[in-house]
């Protein structure tokens, strides 16, 4: 008898959908559970249609109830109603709970402020959660990839530190926008892979097709709108910020 290979942790492409693929929270719970109930789904995670929530990471720091959108998510994810990658945010938490060294900056204080109101075994509970989360996911088939930062083809299925830099962190120029923002490499302008992306990390003003992948990022936190995709069908639905919660620092 022949084993069966062992399917690595990023491969989810038995999983077919349909998604409903949400951009960054970034602790705006009151905004992800209004953005929910636009997409149909119950207040504790579920949809009469069977759709699966996908968030695309920086579900924590800058905004007023990272603990509020953890114990949501956490929840949704247990119970088979949603899926995550890894950001970059979570990076660093999952970094500052271990207790290693870790610039507090960029929004992480408000969430170690805010989980220092919580309890040890809620403390753990997220750290175990960010800590599995991983970098990318390939689902429908190979159809659909989805990674905080984007991820170019070539690393597609691939386990590797670069993949795992790019999916968390995305390539910088070294330069800012005029708001502040880190100017990343345009990856997306070269894609010409078959699946499409979606992505978040930079925050964009409105969500723009680019050669078959889409950002998602549409700065909540910064007084802008939380976004999501649903996938297949391709339909944006968004709703406003109840305010700015985050200034961001100008370089």
């Amino acid at each position: 008898m022949i084993d069966e290979p062992t399917r690595q942790p990023h491969d989810l492409r038995h999983l077919t959908g349909p998604f409903d693929v949400v951009g960054d929270v970034h602790g705006c719970r009151v905004e992800l559970d209004h953005l929910l109930r636009e997409l149909g789904h119950s207040p504790g995670g579920g949809h009469p249609e069977g759709r699966t929530v996908v968030f695309l990471g920086d579900l924590v720091d800058r905004g007023p109830d990272t603990p509020g959108v953890l114990r949501l998510a956490m929840g949704m994810v247990e119970a088979g109603t949603a899926l995550s990658v890894r950001g970059n945010h979570e990076e660093k938490l999952v970094r500052a709970l271990q207790g290693r060294n870790v610039q507090v900056a960029h929004g992480l204080r408000e969430s170690l402020d805010q989980l220092a109101r919580e309890t040890p075994a809620f403390r753990a509970r997220v750290l175990e959660f960010c800590d599995s989360l991983e970098p990318h996911h390939v689902l429908d088939g190979g159809r659909l990839v989805v990674a905080h930062a984007g991820l170019p083809e070539r690393y597609h299925g691939v386990q590797s530190p670069k993949m795992r830099a790019l999916a968390l962190w995305g390539q910088s120029t070294g330069g800012h926008d005029e708001r502040g923002f880190p100017v990343r490499h345009p990856w997306a302008r070269e894609y010409s892979g078959a699946a499409t992306v979606l992505y978040g990390h930079t925050p964009v003003e409105e969500p723009e097709w680019v050669n078959g992948t889409l950002c998602l990022d549409t700065g909540c936190v910064f007084g802008g709108r939380l976004t999501a995709l649903r996938y297949p069908e391709r339909e944006l639905v968004s709703v406003p910020a109840r305010r700015t919660w985050y200034e961001q620092a100008r370089p």
